[in-house]
């Protein structure tokens, strides 16, 4: 019986996960975090500890066939120096264990941060890596330490996602969205809104996670959706999906990331610099090398995918202040937007 280990199971993504194993039949599960899970699957077990403890680490990953290591800090967080403490320390960790157990495959989740602002899109594997800020920096260098174990003939897949939606329980920076719009506030984007911007469906990443956790092959995967737009589009699609009222409201590039930079070292605005410095530009993923090594096709549109998450919000806005955990999973303050949505 294979045996698994997800680092960062009580966060969006990893829980994901562990739901995807469980219905996959799948119980031979080990579910590891610094957080308690706020829902826990029967006959799974679930470990709270840090990453950043080798020893424990250690005991926890013995005789485990395959690791899906999700455990970071976003850039919700605004974490500092922590960013590499975790994101980077936490996965040498990782690939120690890998190593010292020979695990027969390690799927470790990098970020779309690692690339910046490319020049060209699309984005492909083979893309220029310049991140903007510290996250993506320290997201960078945890990547170079898998890849390094790859070229020692280790076997794992660095899987690159972009802006996971779709599903139960995505909030973060989507709560404020959804929550304007269903409030028929106006939604405000930098510079026209023109910019390709492409999403992920949770569920078509999961397809990407599984497959590369059973592929014989080891590499770097860009996943994203297949259907996509233009950012203005695709957030009118979804207001209108919604019944909503909210206009699209564009505001001009230079002064407002500024503003929000401003805000930002202020500690006044939930938006890290990966949000202000990157979401007015063109950011799309080739897939082409996941859909022809990892047998994957994505089955979700961007504009489905917002809708799903959407509907989920709706469904469960009444108790979304009670909500703990990852910060993926939980309302974030909006600070000096509450003051922006209230002349909206």
């Amino acid at each position: 019986m294979t045996k698994f280990l997800i680092t960062g199971a009580s966060g969006f993504l990893g829980s994901h996960i562990a739901e995807r194993l469980f219905r996959m039949g799948e119980r031979n599960i080990i579910c590891l975090d610094v957080l308690q899970p706020d829902m826990k699957l029967p006959g799974i077990h679930y470990i709270v500890q840090d990453i950043l403890n080798l020893d424990r680490l250690l005991e926890v990953s013995k005789d485990v066939d395959i690791i899906f290591h999700t455990a970071a800090l976003v850039p919700l967080t605004k974490a500092g120096d922590r960013f590499y403490e975790v994101n980077v320390r936490g996965t040498q960790n990782v690939v120690y264990c890998c190593r010292r157990y020979s695990v027969r495959k390690l799927v470790h989740l990098s970020s779309s941060a690692i690339y910046g602002i490319p020049k060209d899109t699309p984005i492909t594997e083979a893309t220029e890596y310049f991140p903007v800020e510290i996250y993506g920096r320290s997201k960078l260098e945890a990547e170079y330490i898998v890849r390094k174990y790859i070229e020692e003939g280790g076997s794992a897949a660095c899987i690159r996602p972009r802006t996971i939606v779709g599903g139960k329980s995505r909030l973060g920076v989507f709560q404020i969205l959804f929550e304007w719009i269903s409030e028929n506030c106006n939604i405000y984007v930098i510079g026209d809104g023109t910019n390709p911007f492409q999403f992920v469906h949770i569920a078509d990443l999961l397809d990407a996670i599984i497959q590369s956790a059973f592929s014989n092959t080891s590499g770097l995967y860009n996943i994203g959706s297949k259907n996509f737009g233009t950012l203005h589009d695709t957030l009118q699609a979804l207001i209108v999906s919604a019944g909503s009222a909210s206009k699209i409201k564009k505001l001009p590039v230079f002064f407002t990331r500024a503003a929000l930079g401003i805000a930002d070292l202020l500690h006044l605005s939930p938006l890290a610099p990966w949000h202000y410095l990157t979401y007015h530009k063109p950011f799309v993923f080739d897939i082409s090398r996941a859909v022809r090594e990892l047998s994957w096709h994505p089955r979700f549109s961007d504009v489905d995918a917002l809708k799903e998450s959407y509907t989920w919000y709706m469904s469960h806005k009444d108790g979304l202040k009670r909500i703990e955990g990852s910060a993926h999973k939980k309302p974030p303050k909006q600070r000096l937007l509450k003051v922006l949505k209230w002349i909206s």
